[in-house]
C-alpha cells in the first residue's frame, strides 16, 4: 500500500467521497428498474452471508464447531423463553428499567435467528417456522410493552438506544425475512431513539456521532434502507460513513471531529482517547463487514476506500500488534475487560482476511501473509463474526504460496505523536510507551470500567518479550494483581485514590443542575476521560531509533477545581519531566524534577508479573561493586531480573536508593471492573522503585535491557552510554557504539551541549557515520513551534538532498539547521548531511 493512495482523501472533502457510489438519480443517467430493485435485495443476500454463512462455507469443516455453537446458543435461549416470568422475554433477564437487559434480550433473538436462518448442515431449528414466527412474534411484543413508547425508553446508556439495539433488530430483521409493517414500525421506533441525530437521522455536527460509532450507526441505517428498499437512505448512509475514511486534519478539522485516523497512523475515540486496540478495531471491522455487504451492487466502494483501509492496517495497526498480541496502550476502558489482547487481535486477523479479498496484486499478497504470520496458532476462529471468513482462513492457512510475513520491519520507531503513543521494537522485543497532554487523555474509566486507571497514561510502559505467552505478562491480570500507583513507568503520589463508585454511590458523578449526567460533555471531561494540562509530549525518530520527552502533569479536572462543585473530588499529580531514548538493545529513561511539595513520592522504574509457581530471581552488582540478590534496598550499578527464559537488566547512569521487591499477591478481577467475574487472581508482583520524601526534589537516569544476559549488564560499565544532561530544561544522552546523540529540551531559549544549540522546545536525535555524514531529525513536542533551529558549532556540512522543511545554512561559526515544524503535529523532519560546502 503506497503513501500516496493511503493519504489519498487527506485532501478530499467529506462530500467528494460520494465518488464511491453513483451519484444520487437526478444528477445521473436513467437506471434501470431491475437494478433499483435488486440491489437492496443482494445487499440483504451480502448481509445474511456475513451473519450466517452460505452453503458452501457452512459445509466446510473448520466451520463446525460456529455452526455448532450456533445451534447450541439458540437452544439455550429458546429455552429460556420458555421459562421466563412476568416481566421478562427470556429468563433472569427483567425488563422496565435495565437497558443492558432489554438490548440482550433483543440479541438472544438475533442469536434464535441466526440458527433459523443459516444454511448448511439441517437442524430441527433451520428454516422452521414456527421459529420464524416466533421471533417476529417476540419482537413485537417486545416493541409494544418495552421500545416503542420513546416517553418510557431512553434510560441508561445513549449507546443501548441508539446503536446496540439498532444493531441486533436490523439484523434479526433481515435473517427472518420479516413482514413489511413490522419493519416499518422498528425503523420508525429507530430513527425516533437516534436523539443525538438530526431529523431521526445522522448529525455529523453531533459528538456522539463519530468514529466507530458514525460507522455502527450508518451500518444499521445501510441495512434498513436494504430492508425498506429505499435507495435515498442508503446513499445517505453511506455518504455518512464515508467521512471516517478521510483523514483527521487537526488543523483543519470537519464538524469540530478529532475522532478517527491521523496521518502518523493514530486512531482517536471519544475526541481524546488513544483508542485502535478497542473502538478502532470495531471500526476497522464494520467497514470491512460494509465493503462486503456492498458487493457486487452499485453501491460498491472504490478501489480507493480499500486501499485506505489497508493503510490502517498497515500503519495503524500493525506497529501496535505483537506476536498476535494487541498492545495495552491502545484500549482504553477494554484494558480491564476479560478478553485478551490475543482476542482483540483476532477481529483485526478476521477484517484482513476478508479485506485481502478486496485488495488486488501486491496489496493483496501483502495482506495474507500478514494475517498469517499475525494469527497465533491458538488463535479462536469461532469467535470471527463470519463462517464465511473462517474459511477464507481456513484457505489461507493452507495455501503454501503465502509465506508468513509481518508488516513491521524487525526494527523500527513509531511515533503515534497524534495519541501520545510510542511503540519501539527489535529482534526479541516490542516497548510501549503511553502518555498524555491537553490534546490526549491521561486515562479512560466509564460504565464501571477501568476502575483504577488514574496513571495509565502517566508514561506507564509495557515490555513485551518475545516467546512469551502474554497473558501471563499482562492484560487483565496485570492490572489486577499491579498497584495502580506502580504501573512500569510512573511517578505518583503516596495517597490512596477512591474510584468513582467508592466516591459518589454510582458509576458516574450526579449532579443534573451542572450538566453532570451520564454521557454529558461535563461528564466526558472530567470523570470519564480527562485530558492532561501540559503541552509538552511527543519525539523525534530517526531510521529505527527514537527520542521521547514528556512533561507531567495535573489532568483538567483538577486544574479547574475551582470551578468544579465542592463535592466534585479532584486530585493533584505529583511532578516530573521524564525522556525515553529508544535505541537497539537498550531504552534510556531520565527523570527530572521528579517531586510533590506535601507529599511522598514513589516512582516505579518497572514492573512485572509471574505465575505463583515461577522460579523468579533478581540478581546484580551494587554500586561499590558487591554482589547483590533478592528483595531489600539497594543502589546499584545494575539489576537483572529473570523468570525462566524471560528476563529484562536495569543498569543506572547515577546513584539511586531503591527498593526491590517481589511479593505474592492474590486479588479479584471484579477489582478494576464491576461486571468482571470475581476471579481471584494470584501473581508474583516484582516492582523497582524509588521513594522520596515530601519536598524533595530528585532525578533518575536507568536504561531498561530487554533480554539481559549478566555478561550484557557487566558490559554496561564500560560506559556505553553517557548521560549528557539530565535537568527540567534538557535532559540528553550519547550512546558510543551508535554514535548517537538524543536530545529533549523542555524550555525557551537557547540549550547548549558541546558542538550544539537547540533552539527552545523540541526533541533531537543525531547520529554521525563513517565518513563524516551526520544525520538529524527534530521534532515539535508542543505541535505548537513555527519553526525549531539547530546550530553546530564548528561544522561546516551540507545537505546531502534538498528535504522540504528543512533549511542549510552555513554560517562564520557552523552550520545552522531551520526546521519548518508549522503545523506537523509532531511529525519528525530528517535530514542527512555531508562534510564540506
Amino acid at each position: 500500500m503506497d503513501v500516496t493512495r493511503r493519504r489519498l482523501l487527506s485532501f478530499v472533502p467529506a462530500t467528494a467521497l460520494l465518488t464511491a457510489v453513483r451519484p444520487a438519480p437526478a444528477a445521473q443517467a436513467a437506471v434501470p428498474d431491475h437494478l433499483m430493485t435488486d440491489n437492496p435485495s443482494q445487499l440483504l443476500a451480502n448481509a445474511i452471508a456475513i451473519y450466517a454463512g452460505t452453503p458452501e462455507s457452512n459445509a466446510r469443516p473448520e466451520v463446525a464447531a460456529k455452526i455448532a455453537a450456533m445451534d447450541s446458543t439458540a437452544r439455550t435461549w429458546l429455552s429460556a423463553l420458555d421459562r421466563a416470568g412476568a416481566g421478562e422475554l427470556f429468563a433472569g433477564l427483567p425488563l422496565g428499567t435495565s437497558d443492558p437487559n432489554l438490548s440482550a434480550s433483543y440479541q438472544h433473538l438475533y442469536e434464535i435467528a441466526l440458527a433459523y436462518r443459516r444454511p448448511g448442515p439441517a437442524s430441527d431449528l433451520q428454516g422452521n417456522e414456527q421459529v420464524r414466527t416466533r421471533i417476529a412474534d417476540k419482537l413485537s411484543w417486545l416493541h409494544d410493552n418495552y421500545y416503542g413508547d420513546q416517553s418510557k425508553g431512553y434510560y441508561g446508556n445513549w449507546f443501548t438506544w441508539e446503536i446496540g439495539i439498532s444493531t441486533y433488530v436490523s439484523k434479526t430483521l433481515a435473517l427472518i425475512n420479516a413482514p413489511t409493517g413490522l419493519i416499518t414500525r422498528y425503523v420508525t421506533s429507530m430513527d425516533a431513539y437516534l436523539r443525538n441525530g438530526k431529523n431521526g437521522d445522522v448529525d455529523l455536527d453531533s459528538r456522539f456521532h463519530t468514529g466507530a460509532n458514525l460507522v455502527d450507526i450508518t451500518a444499521n441505517r445501510v441495512l434498513q434502507g436494504a430492508l425498506l428498499n429505499d435507495d435515498a437512505r442508503l446513499r445517505k448512509a453511506l455518504q455518512d460513513q464515508f467521512t471516517v475514511f478521510a483523514t483527521v486534519d487537526p488543523y483543519n478539522l470537519q464538524h469540530g471531529v478529532t475522532d478517527g485516523y491521523y496521518v502518523d497512523g493514530s486512531f482517536v475515540q471519544h475526541a481524546s482517547v488513544a483508542y485502535t486496540g478497542s473502538y478502532g478495531k470495531a471500526l476497522l471491522s464494520r467497514v470491512v463487514q460494509t465493503i462486503k455487504v456492498l458487493a457486487g451492487t452499485e453501491y460498491a466502494q472504490s478501489d480507493d476506500l480499500v486501499g485506505v483501509v489497508q493503510g490502517w492496517v498497515e500503519h495503524g495497526f500493525a506497529p501496535l500488534i505483537f506476536e498476535g498480541w494487541m498492545m495495552e496502550i491502545v484500549k482504553g476502558r477494554a484494558v480491564s475487560r476479560t478478553a485478551t489482547g490475543y482476542d482483540d487481535v483476532a477481529v483485526v486477523v478476521e477484517a484482513i482476511v476478508d479485506l485481502a479479498d478486496y485488495a488486488t496484486g501486491a496489496d493483496a499478497a501483502r495482506l495474507k501473509a500478514f494475517a498469517k504470520f499475525t494469527a497465533r496458532p491458538t488463535i479462536n476462529v469461532n469467535g470471527f463474526a463470519s463462517p464465511v471468513s473462517i474459511g477464507r482462513f481456513a484457505d489461507l492457512k493452507a495455501d503454501a504460496s503465502i509465506v508468513p510475513a509481518d508488516l513491521n520491519p524487525a526494527a523500527s520507531t513509531t511515533a503515534f505523536n497524534a495519541m501520545d503513543r510510542t511503540v519501539h521494537r527489535r529482534p526479541g522485543y516490542a516497548f510501549a510507551l503511553a502518555r498524555n497532554s491537553e490534546r490526549i487523555s491521561k486515562y479512560e474509566y466509564m460504565s464501571g470500567e477501568n476502575l483504577m486507571p488514574w496513571f495509565q497514561g502517566d508514561g506507564a510502559h509495557y515490555l513485551y518479550l518475545s516467546g512469551e505467552d502474554q497473558t501471563r505478562s499482562f492484560g487483565v491480570d496485570y492490572f489486577t494483581s499491579v498497584s495502580p500507583y506502580a504501573l512500569g513507568g510512573v511517578t505518583a503520589p503516596v495517597e490512596t485514590r477512591k474510584t468513582i463508585p467508592e466516591l459518589y454511590g454510582k458509576q458516574y458523578y450526579d449532579n443534573p443542575a451542572l450538566d453532570f449526567t451520564p454521557s454529558s460533555e461535563s461528564q466526558n471531561t472530567y470523570v470519564y476521560f480527562p485530558t492532561g494540562t501540559n503541552v509538552h509530549s511527543g519525539g523525534a525518530t530517526l531510521d529505527a531509533y527514537g527520542a521521547v520527552g514528556w512533561v507531567q502533569s495535573d489532568d483538567f479536572a483538577y486544574a479547574s477545581r475551582a470551578e468544579l462543585p465542592s463535592d466534585f473530588v479532584v486530585y493533584q499529580n505529583a511532578s516530573a519531566t521524564k525522556s525515553w531514548f529508544l535505541l537497539d538493545d537498550e531504552i534510556v529513561v531520565l527523570a527530572a524534577g521528579v517531586g510533590d511539595a506535601n507529599r511522598a513520592v514513589t516512582t516505579t522504574l518497572d514492573t512485572r508479573i509471574a505465575a505463583a509457581g515461577d522460579a523468579v530471581s533478581v540478581t546484580g552488582m551494587r554500586r561499590n561493586g558487591g554482589k547483590w540478590s533478592g528483595a531489600g534496598a539497594v543502589d546499584p550499578r545494575w539489576l537483572r531480573y529473570t523468570n525462566g527464559t524471560a528476563s529484562v537488566g536495569y543498569h543506572f547512569l547515577q546513584p539511586a536508593a531503591l527498593t526491590v521487591d517481589l511479593q505474592t499477591v492474590t486479588r479479584s478481577r471484579r477489582l478494576i471492573r464491576a461486571t468482571n467475574p470475581d476471579t481471584a487472581v494470584t501473581k508474583q508482583v516484582f516492582g523497582l522503585t524509588y521513594t522520596q520524601a515530601a519536598g524533595s526534589t530528585r532525578s533518575l537516569a536507568y536504561t531498561l535491557v530487554p533480554n539481559a544476559t549478566e555478561s550484557a549488564m557487566r558490559s554496561y560499565a564500560h560506559g556505553r552510554i553517557v548521560l549528557l544532561a539530565n535537568t527540567v530544561e534538557m535532559q540528553a544522552i550519547q550512546h558510543l557504539g551508535l554514535r548517537l546523540t538524543g536530545v529533549n529540551t523542555f524550555a525557551r531559549g537557547a540549550h547548549n551541549l558541546p558542538g550544539l544549540t537547540i533552539d527552545g522546545p523540541a526533541s533531537l536525535l543525531m547520529r554521525r557515520q563513517t565518513g563524516g555524514a551526520v544525520s538529524v531529525a527534530m521534532s515539535d513536542p508542543t505541535t505548537k513551534r513555527d519553526s525549531i533551529t539547530v546550530n553546530l558549532w564548528a561544522q561546516y556540512l551540507r545537505a546531502a538532498a534538498p528535504v522540504p522543511g528543512v533549511q542549510v545554512t552555513r554560517t562564520v561559526t557552523g552550520t545552522r539547521l531551520t526546521f519548518t515544524t508549522r503545523h506537523t503535529y509532531g511529525k519528525s523532519l530528517a535530514i542527512k548531511l555531508l562534510p564540506g560546502w
